[in-house]
């Protein structure tokens, strides 16, 4: 496994980073999630990322994820959370206000069963909070010593140019993160949020490097979704849909020869190809299943030629 530096920060993150969106504490069955866990850790990741609403109720997946990390030394790992959606029915359970993010963080730390998460993110961003207060209650947490690092998820460039404008002013200790999400169908982030960042310091942690497993080959034109996949489980199938487009299987099927010219898997090279991005901290993967993990991490290291690169982009373009 190699690793980088998450933005200016000092720690460092595993190039390959656990996910736990869409699988822990729903459609992946518990000792099925730890075993991916361990088969993740015993292959050098050490960023397991998480967030109060994934799972099938509020903490469920922090509770999954939580006991896995047990066996394991609390300082050789990076466990994340976040707050911003509805965590339950009443009127300040949303949001970015301090009341909630507070509360969030408690119920996480329970949920995780630990002391401290190495980054707390704010899930989205919140227009009936103002970002003063937002920003001042993450750098009370950081002091408290319940979170190290804090971050930013799927903010527009403005308003991430806003909060570290506001950070600096007030000489609140800054954004170290950001995940927004990130693959060859998606590069919404290349034009502005990763200069600002960058600029800022601010490392980028991406989810869905692999468009909801799209970039797997999984799919096919013409074809049922794979029995067990995200396309055919109704819980999760609406996240893929906008993937699964025949224009876009195309490319999927001209990419795999790309691919494997490389000697490489498709996820393999998706995957290098994101982190081929400078500002790219780390790719999360999401996993069911041990051997998707042990694939996957192969792309750490990776390197694609020029030649390579753009082969790939003539066909995305």
């Amino acid at each position: 496994m190699e690793f980088r530096r998450l933005g200016k920060s000092g720690i460092k993150t595993s190039e390959i980073a656990l996910g736990s969106w869409l699988t822990y504490g729903t459609v992946t069955e518990k000792e099925q999630s730890m075993a991916c866990v361990r088969q993740a850790y015993d292959l050098g990741v050490n960023h397991f990322d998480c967030a109060n609403v994934y799972g099938a109720a509020p903490h469920a997946a922090e509770e999954v994820l939580g006991e896995a990390l047990a066996a394991y030394p609390r300082e050789s790992y990076i466990v994340t959370t976040k707050a911003f959606w509805p965590a339950g029915s009443g009127v300040n359970d949303r949001g970015l206000s301090r009341k909630h993010i507070f509360e969030q963080v408690d119920k996480s730390l329970r949920a995780l069963k630990v002391d401290y998460v190495d980054i707390f993110y704010c899930h989205r961003f919140d227009p009936d909070t103002d970002l003063e207060e937002t920003l001042r209650a993450l750098d009370d947490l950081v002091a408290q010593g319940k979170v190290l690092y804090s971050g930013l998820s799927e903010w527009s460039a403005d308003r991430i140019a806003t909060g570290v404008r506001i950070q600096k002013e007030l000489h609140l200790r800054k954004f170290a993160a950001s995940q927004p999400v990130y693959n060859m169908f998606n590069r919404y982030i290349e034009p502005a949020i990763i200069p600002i960042c960058e600029e800022a310091g601010i490392g980028q942690v991406v989810f869905s490097p692999l468009a909801q497993g799209v970039l797997t080959g999984k799919y096919k034109k013409g074809q049922e979704a794979p029995q067990g996949t995200r396309a055919s489980t109704e819980r999760v199938q609406n996240f893929v849909k906008g993937y699964l487009k025949d224009d876009l299987l195309t490319k999927v099927e001209q990419l795999e020869g790309v691919a494997k010219e490389a000697g490489l898997s498709l996820a393999q090279m998706a995957l290098a190809w994101v982190l081929r991005m400078p500002g790219v901290s780390a790719a999360l993967i999401g996993a069911s299943r041990p051997e998707q993990v042990v694939e996957n991490v192969k792309a750490t290291g990776v390197k694609l030629d020029e030649a390579t690169l753009q082969r790939i982009e003539a066909i995305l373009k």
